[in-house]
């Protein structure tokens, strides 16, 4: 399983940002997706959760402001992030499990003005 990450950049206060995950070596169409972040000196945090058949669920640190979506004939993931907060700096992380066991490298977002 390969997941690849991208999309990160450095995005003002209240900037937007959207990421991709481009997945190979797994029926993508059959698997829960998930997006991870870790925070400079912190550990990994679970932030969203797309089912199979497109159903979303997110941390409470972003709800109404990130969106997960999924292209299954793309075999692509997305995040689309928007009202972006310093708190939100980070490396995020697609992966086919919500403790990031399974993840990409990482794409890096920071907000900052």
């Amino acid at each position: 399983v390969q997941l690849v990450e991208s999309g990160g950049d450095l995005v003002q206060p209240g900037g937007s940002l959207r990421l991709s995950c481009v997945a190979s070596g797994l029926r993508f169409e059959t698997y829960w997706m998930y997006w991870v972040r870790q925070a400079p000196g912190k550990g990994l945090e679970w932030i969203s959760t797309i089912t199979r058949d497109g159903r979303t669920d997110y941390a409470e640190s972003v709800e109404g402001r990130f969106t997960t979506s999924r292209d299954n004939a793309k075999n692509t993931l997305y995040l689309e992030m928007n009202s972006l907060k310093s708190d939100d700096t980070a490396v995020y992380f697609c992966s086919t499990d919500s403790d990031g066991r399974q993840r990409g490298q990482g794409t890096p977002v920071t907000v900052s003005s």
